[in-house]
């Protein structure tokens, strides 16, 4: 329950990240140590490229961790506070002191939880990711002691049945204290002794499940290489006799690798289909022990669908409004291959991502290396700056680090500053590849937000990681169109995160419903396909040239080729994962539902002898929640249509969209601040057709004309 704060920050990031102190809280003027945002991450400027200053440090700032057995220090520090916290709470009389100690009992260890995390998969030193694995343990361990604590949980049940002082308190100071309390009970407190033990050891197995099935969904599959065609040898990394299939390599042109690839890479496992079919039953026999129907009625609790219910009344609705559509992107995928390969033109899952991708290149010549030029990564910083400050009066400043503060050299911290609030918080730019760094975009909270015992405004801190390639010598680094979408995503969770400056850490910034965190990050892809945005920072790095308009507009037209079926995709796997976290026992296996399902709702035949639910990472961190990618994706196309298409600049209705939908963080139900934003609380029907009217050609008229 302590934990949950931090645990509820986004999921997308697979493992959340770190807690620094770092120099510097409250108001601030602009510093002479600042530069601007663009110039950091220019490859000219080379004095913020390892060259950082003044006194030695550690990781954000925290002495201690300048060495991995700082780690020992920092947790041992916590779990001391952690007691002291305990006891005044289970002292203190019920009042809003009872939450603010809550809060500062969910700080303590998440500034340790969270930054172990972090460091225990992006350090590129093997001591400091061991220190951190060690510590993520040791903190757990506190977690599942006080997640127990009947002692500790009565001090809150006492203030939740005082309907005077519940009366007195403001409407986010009574969610944080609910909240608390609901993060207690899924735990199982209220359950007599011998079932509390139940519930832990089965919060125990499924996260030893998780990381299990994890480590499953991504190993490679090994097979003879005699068994196939020489000629495709090529393709997949050889050891001795046999080949190593480690993905689905589904943009390949030849036809029989995608096909070879597709049916070694999701042949069955029987090791990892026991733990898939184990974790699914520990999540079941968990949710009904403290009181659910199904793990999908405890995890979408608090939500913004609330119920499976709504979730599955949404991906039906939504799959009957798009199945006419996928049929006519899967006949054009049909005769496209059937052009290219007349032998074999039946279209299979192998080949939807391929033709799909054919069919956009050919239809609007999308060649990336056409736009790579006008997006420098310098360009695209100073186009995130001036969207901010025009649309939030915020500006992004480089701020140089001192000695020990980053990870790798190559990473930049940027500070956020507010016109009249002066600094908000800091975010650190770890955007290049390197050895053993995961392969993955994600945002990370750092230190959550929260107003502090002395008055003082404790500044959010998060990682953005992104994997762009290192620039040529001499030239900046060129983001493809792609690189740079993903790019004002991961900004979006960013400004979430510093926005978001609730008075309670467990609820700040993208701690909030997983089906509404991702609509600030979906609403920035928005920004960054619309041409009035681009244009003002997308310069040929050469020549100083603007991107045309047209091609701007042939970039957002090729993504609504086959987005029907893509679309459909999404809502296959959405409605998998339903019921795999429906009512158990399951009626069949989990490779016959996935064969049924894929039938039914995706469309494309199901491969014998395959298993693809076995590297479906998603059932880890988005259990039961898979679906809040579409849904967050349909709230933030009603609020771009609603408030932001007419004017993508408009100041007045940046602050509304900072008051209304980022301010609150998780401290209000997610459902109210969307309500707040539209003017009106959206139906089942406004999300599906919201979703299907972005697919339509003429959408986006305004930046057409090619």
């Amino acid at each position: 329950a302590m934990l949950a704060g931090c645990r509820r920050a986004l999921p997308a990031a697979l493992s959340r990240a770190l807690q620094g102190r770092v120099a510097g809280t409250g108001r601030r003027a602009v510093s002479t140590s600042w530069c601007p945002v663009g110039a950091a991450f220019d490859a000219k400027q080379q004095q913020l490229r390892g060259s950082a200053a003044g006194r030695e440090t550690g990781l954000f700032g925290v002495p201690e961790l300048s060495c991995p057995e700082g780690f020992q220090e920092a947790q041992d520090r916590a779990l001391q506070e952690s007691e002291q916290l305990v006891q005044k709470a289970c002292s203190t009389p019920p009042g809003p002191e009872t939450v603010m100690i809550f809060d500062q009992l969910s700080d303590s260890l998440c500034r340790v939880a969270d930054l172990a995390d972090f460091v225990k998969i992006a350090h590129p030193d093997f001591a400091f990711r061991e220190a951190a694995e060690e510590a993520c343990r040791n903190i757990g361990t506190m977690v599942e002691k006080l997640n127990t604590d009947v002692e500790l949980c009565e001090s809150l049940r006492r203030l939740l049945a005082d309907e005077v002082v519940m009366n007195s308190l403001d409407p986010e100071t009574r969610r944080v204290a609910e909240l608390f309390m609901f993060d207690f009970e899924i735990s199982g407190i209220h359950l007599d002794e011998e079932k509390r033990k139940k519930a832990v050891n089965l919060n125990v197995k499924i996260l030893d499940l998780c990381n299990e099935f994890l480590t499953g969904a991504h190993l490679p599959n090994k097979i003879d290489k005699r068994v196939l065609p020489e000629h495709i040898w090529c393709n997949f990394s050889a050891e001795g006799n046999y080949l190593q299939i480690a993905g689905l390599h589904a943009d390949c042109p030849d036809d029989l690798v995608r096909e070879a690839a597709y049916k070694i890479f999701l042949h069955p496992n029987t090791e990892q289909l026991s733990r898939l079919e184990e974790l699914l039953a520990s999540r079941n026999s968990l949710a009904q022990l403290v009181g659910y129907d199904t793990f999908a009625h405890r995890a979408l609790q608090g939500t913004m669908a609330k119920n499976p219910e709504t979730v599955r009344e949404f991906l039906e609705k939504l799959s009957d409004q798009l199945s006419k559509r996928t049929l006519k992107d899967f006949e054009i995928m049909t005769k496209m291959k059937m052009k290219l390969n007349p032998q074999n033109s039946k279209l299979m899952p192998w080949d939807h991502p391929y033709y799909s991708g054919l069919l956009r290149a050919e239809r609007y010549n999308i060649d990336p290396g056409l736009y790579c030029p006008f997006f420098s990564l310098g360009a695209c910083m100073e186009g995130l700056n001036s969207l901010f400050s025009q649309l939030l009066g915020i500006s992004l400043y480089a701020e140089q680090t001192q000695r020990g503060e980053v990870w790798s050299e190559d990473v930049r911290k940027l500070a956020v500053v507010h016109e009249t609030e002066g600094l908000l918080g800091y975010i650190y730019c770890d955007f290049f590849q390197r050895p053993d760094k995961p392969h993955q975009d994600c945002h990370f909270t750092v230190r959550g937000g929260r107003l502090k015992e002395n008055g003082e405004y404790q500044l959010p801190v998060v990682v953005l990681m992104l994997s762009l390639p290192h620039s040529a010598r001499g030239a900046p680094t060129l983001l493809s169109p792609g690189m740079m979408e993903n790019l004002f995503h991961e900004m979006g969770h960013a400004m979430h995160s510093m926005l978001g400056r609730t008075r309670y850490q467990h609820v700040t910034g993208t701690r909030c419903a997983t089906d509404f965190a991702e609509v600030p990050s979906i609403l920035m892809e928005y920004f960054a396909n619309d041409y009035r945005v681009v244009n003002q920072f997308a310069r040929h790095y050469k020549t100083g040239q603007p991107l045309p308009k047209n091609m701007v507009s042939r970039l957002c037209e090729s993504k609504k080729v086959c987005a029907a079926a893509d679309m459909q995709l999404q809502v296959f796997y959405a409605a998998l994962d339903q019921i795999y976290h429906g009512k158990h026992p399951l009626k069949k296996s989990t490779t016959e539902i996935l064969k049924e399902t894929q039938e039914k709702v995706y469309g494309l035949p199901y491969i014998p002898n395959t298993a693809w639910q076995l590297r479906f990472s998603h059932l880890v961190g988005y259990g039961a929640k898979y679906y809040s990618y579409l849904m967050s994706r349909a709230v933030a196309s009603m609020v771009w249509k609603q408030c932001f298409a007419q004017d993508p600049f408009d100041r007045a209705m940046g602050e509304r969209y900072r008051r209304e939908m980022l301010a609150h963080g998780g401290g209000k139900e997610p459902i109210l601040m969307v309500q707040g934003m539209l003017q009106k609380s959206p139906s089942v029907e406004d999300l599906v057709d919201a979703l299907v009217s972005d697919l339509d050609q003429d959408f986006e008229t305004f930046i057409m004309d090619s």
